[in-house]
């Protein structure tokens, strides 16, 4: 009876030893792989420190983190190279797919618009969305259009049958930013023009009555 005993010990020790290699060779193996490209590894925490060209990056799971290297870092994330060791950092802003800084959207997630660094659900006032590039687009709101000018033609209100005149509208409010889409803010039309000045049958008949009286003259001077 007590050599079954003994027997049936010896065979629970065997297999509790067996159970802890393997979770050894378990833990060796998923440790292997995420200290690669460590300097230092921890087997609670991964990577401490990387090799100088890759960048650390820490997951957290709760009050739980580990470390791996990468040679780019993840979505959400932009890199920060230092002088002891690089780091992923994570974006300010939950809606941020990639961010140059913290605080500084580069490229927001879907159903979200960029605009200025930020990300919004819905475009601000004075923008518009742009669904290919899921951007906020500056637009222009200009006021009513003004009186339509004079009819002139080469800076003369007659002397020719045809002229142009003009109206503008202007953008209240501030300065509009390069690339914002803007309607036309000037307008040209044609116009009709007199043909002949004012006064310029006065001045044709004066003239044709100096020369006559010239002509008179010369006439008499003649005979």
């Amino acid at each position: 009876m007590q050599w079954i005993i003994f027997m049936l010990l010896l065979f629970i020790s065997s297999m509790e030893m067996l159970s802890q290699n393997r979770w050894k060779k378990q833990v060796n193996a998923g440790l292997l792989e995420n200290c690669t490209g460590c300097v230092l590894c921890s087997e609670e925490n991964g990577c401490i420190t990387c090799h100088h060209r890759l960048f650390l990056l820490i997951w957290r799971d709760g009050i739980r983190q580990y470390g791996v290297c990468v040679h780019t870092c993840p979505p959400g994330y932009f890199g920060v190279r230092g002088l002891e060791v690089n780091r992923c950092t994570k974006c300010r802003s939950p809606s941020c797919e990639s961010c140059f800084s913290k605080d500084f959207c580069m490229k927001c997630k879907e159903k979200f618009y960029l605009h200025k660094g930020q990300c919004f659900r819905q475009c601000p006032p004075s923008t518009a969305a742009q669904p290919g590039t899921r951007e906020c687009q500056e637009t222009c709101e200009p006021g009513p259009w003004s009186e339509w000018s004079a009819c002139t033609h080469e800076g003369r209100s007659c002397g020719s049958k045809w002229g142009l005149e003009t109206r503008v509208r202007e953008v209240p409010g501030t300065p509009r930013e390069e690339g914002a889409a803007c309607p036309a803010l000037l307008e040209s039309r044609r116009c009709r023009l007199r043909k002949q000045c004012p006064g310029e049958k006065t001045k044709l008949r004066n003239k044709g009555k100096k020369r006559q009286k010239k002509q008179r003259t010369e006439q008499d001077a003649g005979t």
